[in-house]
């Protein structure tokens, strides 16, 4: 048996309780019932304020620059983000500032954002891609977007939005081989 896949998630939101965290699990959860993996989902919020304030990934924590080895170190990323005043916010991309600039090469990446409405569903290509690109990792085509309306109570209400996410998922899953890393069905 082969090692499981390295899956890191990225939720981008600074605050708790956050549709973008629901949504990153939702996205892990999905590409763990597929695949044999390992990993797990880091949350901006956890790091907001060690990563904000650095200049240089000389100033961050034993415990912060773990977590950007993490992502580093990602067979597969999932990036979502929270969309602030019509862009993804700024300390998110600041924690992709503090990432090493060839780190990602070839990295398939699954692109997720929330929005208050579904104006805001361009972010993923107009301004998630771009960062992604610079950094040349592989955007998967199939972006996941989700507006408030598509969460109760803070969990996912929306059954088109789930067959989204599992439809992003499955086209991803040829990059991963069809032996290797599936899961085996009971």
């Amino acid at each position: 048996m082969t090692a499981p896949l390295n899956v890191i998630a990225v939720s981008g939101g600074a605050y708790r309780p956050s549709r973008t965290q629901v949504l990153t699990q939702a996205i892990f959860d999905e590409v763990g019932r597929h695949l044999n993996i390992a990993g797990r989902v880091i949350e901006l919020a956890d790091l907001a304020r060690p990563v904000g304030g650095a200049l240089s990934r000389k100033e961050l924590s034993a415990q912060v620059e773990e977590q950007l080895l993490a992502i580093e170190n990602a067979d597969l990323l999932i990036v979502a983000s929270p969309v602030y005043r019509g862009a993804y916010p700024g300390q998110l991309k600041h924690l992709f500032d503090l990432i090493g600039q060839d780190s990602l090469i070839d990295t398939p990446v699954l692109l997720a954002a929330t929005g208050g409405s579904t104006r805001h569903a361009l972010v993923i290509d107009h301004q998630l891609r771009p960062l992604f690109s610079f950094f040349q990792a592989l955007t998967l085509p199939l972006g996941i977007y989700a507006s408030e309306a598509d969460f109760t109570d803070y969990r996912i209400s929306c059954d088109l939005l789930q067959a989204r996410i599992r439809l992003a998922v499955e086209r991803a899953l040829p990059l991963f081989g069809t032996q290797q890393h599936l899961r085996q069905s009971a």
